[in-house]
């Protein structure tokens, strides 16, 4: 029963993910919400974290390292939003700041311009959804994904 119990909530922080992509390109392609280096950083992190989520769900031995690499990457996620809110959203450009430099650096916007090309400066991208800021909105997904991945992590073999 455990192990199932770690695998579904490995699932599920994947889908969590998958719909917060999801709703993010949504909110581009449908709405016109376009995205700056720090909210492709914070989509790069939900896809990376479903990856990891879904190869520790399908491979027992690898649950509870991936679960802790799942932690890790959502702690980068608040840390990233968390910036976002308080210092880039304030800034006119945001060119060459962190995210600018690793979503560069990765090559991710050649790879898959629909999913992860930046469109926008952090002053322009920043937009509230039913009176709260984005970022929040994606802060709060990745406090949740860090408590479900402190589940799997405490979850008994």
């Amino acid at each position: 029963m455990p192990a199932s119990s770690s695998r579904q909530w490995l699932l599920a922080m994947a889908a969590l993910c998958a719909a917060a992509v999801a709703a993010a390109l949504v909110s581009q392609h449908a709405f016109g919400m376009q995205p700056c280096p720090w909210c492709i950083l914070q989509r790069l992190i939900f896809v990376v974290v479903a990856a990891v989520c879904v190869i520790g769900a399908v491979a027992p031995p690898l649950r509870k390292p991936f679960a802790g690499l799942a932690l890790l990457l959502a702690a980068g996620g608040v840390t990233a939003a968390v910036y976002q809110h308080a210092v880039a959203a304030k800034s006119s450009s945001c060119a060459l700041t962190m995210a600018d430099k690793i979503i560069t650096a990765l090559g991710v916007e050649s790879l898959a311009p629909w999913l992860f090309q930046v469109t926008a400066t952090c002053a322009d991208a920043a937009i509230d959804l039913f009176g709260v800021p984005y970022e929040y909105w994606s802060l709060g997904l990745f406090v949740l994904l860090g408590v479900a991945a402190v589940r799997v992590l405490t979850i008994a073999r």
